[in-house]
C-alpha cells in the first residue's frame, strides 16, 4: 500500500502542479475551465489507452517504447509551455488592464487556450501512463489488489490537496504580478522538463550515455519531498549529466530571450 501511494502521489502532484500553475497564468481568462477540461479528460483517455496497450508500448523500439513515448510526451509539453510563455509575455500588461473584455480576443483566435489543453493533456498522459506501469511492477513484486486500490486513493487524494494549496498561494499573488511569477515558474518548468526528455533518450540509446557531472544526493536527495517539489518546479537533478543540463540550459535561454522579444514588442505596441 505504502509503495503504492507514493508512486501515485508522485506522479499526481506533478501533474497537478503543472496544471496548477497553467491555472493560475490564465486566470480570469474566459473558457479556460473547458480547454483545460478538456485536456484533462483527454489526457485520462490517453493513460486508458497506454494502460491497454502498456506491454506492447513498454516492449516497442526494442524495448524502449517507454522511454521514446515519455521523451517525446516532454519534448511537446515544451514547446507548448515555450508557445504560451512567449505570448503572454507580449500580452500581459492587456490581460491585466482588460482580463474582463478578452473574450472577444479568444474568439478571434489571438489566444491560443487550445495550447493550456494540450499541455494539460499531456501532463496527465504521461503522468497517467508512468503510474499504470509503475503499478504492474507493484503488482509483479505480489502485493495485494485492495492494497494497491487503497493506495492509489490516498496518493491521488494527497497529490490533488498539494495542487489546490499551491492553487491557492498562487491567487495570492497580486493580478500584476501574476502573469510575471506564473511566466518565471513555467519558464523553470519546460527548462527542466527539457531535461528530462533528454534523460530519457539517453535511456532509449539515442542520445549518448555519460556520467554525472556531480552527484548532490549527500545535500537534497532527489527521492526526498523538497527534493520531489524541486524537481517538477524547477527541474532539479541531484545527478545530471552533460546533456540533461544542455538541454535545460538552451531551453531555458531559448524561451527567455522569446520573453524578452515579446515583452519588447508589447512596451513599443503600448507606447
Amino acid at each position: 500500500m505504502l509503495s503504492s501511494a507514493i508512486i501515485v502521489f508522485r506522479e499526481v502532484l506533478e501533474a497537478a502542479l503543472i496544471v496548477t500553475i497553467l491555472m493560475a497564468a490564465t486566470r480570469g481568462l474566459p473558457g479556460r475551465g473547458f480547454w483545460i477540461g478538456g485536456g484533462l479528460a483527454a489526457g485520462l483517455a490517453g493513460a486508458v489507452l497506454v494502460a491497454l496497450f502498456a506491454g506492447a508500448i513498454n516492449g516497442a523500439f526494442e524495448g524502449v517504447g517507454q522511454e521514446v513515448l515519455n521523451a517525446a510526451v516532454l519534448l511537446t509539453a515544451v514547446g507548448m509551455l515555450a508557445w504560451h510563455n512567449i505570448w503572454m509575455s507580449r500580452h500581459a500588461r492587456e490581460l491585466v488592464g482588460h482580463l474582463k473584455s478578452i473574450g472577444t480576443r479568444i474568439t478571434e483566435g489571438s489566444l491560443p487556450l487550445y495550447f493550456i489543453a494540450v499541455t494539460s493533456g499531456l501532463a496527465v498522459l504521461r503522468e497517467g501512463s508512468e503510474v499504470v506501469l509503475f503499478m504492474y511492477g507493484v503488482a509483479a513484486s505480489g502485493s495485494s489488489g485492495s492494497a494497491m486500490l487503497a493506495g492509489c486513493v490516498l496518493g491521488v487524494v494527497s497529490g490533488v490537496v498539494v495542487g489546490a494549496l499551491l492553487y491557492r498561494g498562487l491567487l495570492r499573488i497580486p493580478t500584476r504580478w501574476l502573469f510575471r511569477v506564473t511566466g518565471w515558474l513555467i519558464l523553470l518548468l519546460a527548462a527542466g522538463l527539457a531535461a528530462s526528455a533528454a534523460g530519457y533518450l539517453s535511456q532509449a540509446g539515442l542520445l549518448p550515455s555519460q556520467a554525472p557531472l556531480w552527484n548532490s544526493s549527500s545535500l537534497l536527495s532527489e527521492s526526498s519531498l523538497v527534493g520531489q517539489l524541486l524537481h517538477i518546479l524547477v527541474g532539479y537533478q541531484a545527478r545530471p549529466t552533460a546533456i540533461q543540463l544542455g538541454f535545460y540550459l538552451v531551453t531555458l535561454l531559448c524561451i527567455a530571450a522569446g520573453m524578452k522579444v515579446g515583452a519588447r514588442q508589447e512596451t513599443v505596441r503600448a507606447s
